[in-house]
C-alpha cells in the first residue's frame, strides 16, 4: 500500500487504529523522538478551473513530528492541532520504511478500515441525493 493511501486511511478513519499501530511498534522497538509534535502552517495548493494554473488559497495550521526507528526517519504531518496523531503517523511511517515484521499484519487492517470509510461516504452521498431536486421534471 502506498504512502499516501495509508495516511489518508488512518487519518479519515478511526484514530484508535494509528494507536494501536504506533503502539505496537513503541512496545517493541525503540523509538527516538527527532522532533516532538509541534504546530507550524503550511500552504494549500487549488488549481484555477479556466486557465488550470496553480494558485495558493490560504494557509492551514498543521502538525508535523519526526521519529526515527532502526535508523530510518518517520513523518507524520496533519491538519490541525493534533499531536497524538501526528506523532503515532510518524511512528508508522518509520515502520514502513524500516520495513518491520508488523506491517504485514497491518494491511487487512487498514483495507478494512478503508471499506469502513467508503461506507460511510456512500452512506453520506445517498443522504444527499435524497434531499437533490431535479428542475427539469418541475411544473412551472
Amino acid at each position: 500500500m502506498k504512502r499516501r493511501k495509508r495516511t489518508e486511511i488512518l487519518i479519515q478513519g478511526d484514530s484508535k487504529l494509528a494507536e494501536k499501530f504506533a503502539e505496537s511498534i513503541i512496545h517493541n522497538y525503540e523509538c527516538q523522538e527527532i522532533i516532538s509534535p509541534q504546530y507550524g502552517l503550511t500552504m494549500v495548493k487549488m488549481r484555477e478551473s479556466a486557465k488550470k494554473s496553480l494558485f495558493y488559497i490560504g494557509e492551514v495550521l498543521v502538525t508535523e513530528a519526526k521519529v526515527e526507528i532502526n535508523h530510518c526517519i518517520g513523518i507524520g504531518v496533519v491538519t490541525g492541532m493534533q499531536d497524538e496523531l501526528a506523532k503515532n503517523l510518524a511512528i508508522i511511517d518509520a515502520a514502513y520504511k524500516a520495513d518491520l515484521l508488523e506491517i504485514e499484519e497491518w494491511e487487512p487492517q487498514l483495507m478494512e478500515a478503508e471499506q469502513q470509510i467508503m461506507k460511510a461516504r456512500a452512506k453520506d452521498q445517498a443522504e444527499i441525493f435524497e434531499t437533490k431536486v431535479n428542475f427539469e421534471t418541475m411544473d412551472v
